[in-house]
């Protein structure tokens, strides 16, 4: 399965408590040559490894050793190298197997636990929420649907919109290249004032970030015969694409969706920035751990791949070595589960982001 095919309902039941043990595989795949070679080799390494961990572990019964052993091989018989992303999930517990496929990276991880190791689908969700990519011409107004680096044309809804260009102005255009001539017409006001209304059904139905590219003139029209554009996250002045297909509008769009995420990286640290000024902020894997222990956290920001093996003592968490007795190694996962189940909003941010507040800091209600 795809990070496209994730949704919230999908992830809460990835999330729920399985019985011990629930095994979670995570493998860092690469798209293309020579990297991938090595990926069968890594990711058969770590399932021997995960096999290994089940034979020795005592609190693992036969029967459900076997039959876990078994659920693993049967997702390796799914696992799909040669169309591989940027990261892997094998979840394997008795009775159910998961595979996934990720376009983001992932560390490579063996966990045993009670729960399937979902942070990192749960990143792979945030980053690839859903939006949308309207092309404007004055001959064709199209909408793409996008989920991270994936976007396909919506066929639905009167989309795509075409309209046929009197012969004197197609002529005109190929002559003087007088693209914005076009955009004063009055047939073309009345089609992208259509488009508008196409547009507005569908954000009704499904509301998503917008992201609009076309001439800056026909950009000028839309926003003066319509209002759905004026939702629009961004405009990209950007012509060339009415008949355009989804790789290159996907090319095209690709740096201002970027830009977007570098700016809720910044809208992070400034509710940081004014919850530490609050006296509300919660910083380090222990403070954190203790206010969504309470359902305290508003807001949980974590490191892309931080991860901290921990121990509990005296009610505090501890740096403990991984394998130790009583080491629990997906803390940080276990505390991005009970953020997304009281309500919190949770964000990754880039590695070294957080440093000085220990990787990981929350913002709380009380």
């Amino acid at each position: 399965m795809y990070a496209a095919e994730l949704t919230p309902t999908v992830l809460a039941e990835l999330r729920r408590p399985r019985r011990y043990p629930a095994v979670s595989v995570l493998l860092p795949t690469h798209r293309r040559e020579p990297d991938n070679s090595q990926d069968p080799v890594r990711l058969r390494n770590l399932v021997a490894e995960a096999k290994n961990r089940l034979h020795a572990d005592e609190a693992v019964s036969r029967a459900d050793r076997l039959d876990v052993v078994d659920q693993l091989d049967r997702a390796m018989r799914e696992v799909d190298l040669v169309h591989a992303e940027d990261g892997l999930a094998i979840f394997a517990a008795p009775g159910e197997f998961q595979v996934w496929s990720l376009p983001r990276t992932v560390p490579a991880r063996v966990v045993l636990s009670e729960t399937f190791l979902t942070r990192n689908l749960v990143s792979a969700y945030i980053a690839g929420a859903p939006y949308w990519v309207l092309t404007v011409a004055a001959d064709r107004v199209a909408l793409f649907g996008g989920t991270g680096p994936r976007l396909v044309e919506h066929t639905a809804g009167r989309f795509p919109l075409d309209q046929v260009l009197p012969d004197w102005d197609v002529e005109r255009q190929e002559q003087i290249g007088d693209v914005p001539s076009t955009f004063r017409d009055e047939e073309t006001r009345r089609f992208l004032r259509h488009a508008d209304t196409a547009l507005t059904a569908v954000l009704e139905a499904d509301p998503r970030p917008l992201y609009v590219l076309g001439e800056a003139a026909a950009l000028a029209l839309l926003d003066e015969v319509g209002t759905a554009v004026k939702r629009a996250t961004a405009q990209v002045p950007r012509g060339g694409l009415g008949h355009a297909a989804a790789a290159a509008v996907a090319e095209a769009v690709r740096p201002t969706v970027a830009q977007q995420g570098q700016r809720a990286v910044a809208e992070v640290h400034k509710r940081l920035d004014q919850a530490r000024s609050d006296k509300a902020l919660a910083s380090g894997i222990d403070e954190v751990w203790q206010s969504v222990t309470l359902g305290r956290v508003a807001l949980l920001a974590v490191e892309e791949d931080y991860w901290e093996p921990v121990r509990v003592a005296d009610n505090h968490l501890v740096p403990a070595d991984a394998g130790e007795p009583d080491v629990r190694e997906d803390m940080v996962d276990e505390i991005v589960e009970r953020a997304l189940d009281t309500g919190a909003t949770v964000r990754f941010v880039p590695a070294g982001e957080l440093a000085d507040g220990g990787r990981i800091a929350a913002v709380l209600r009380y």
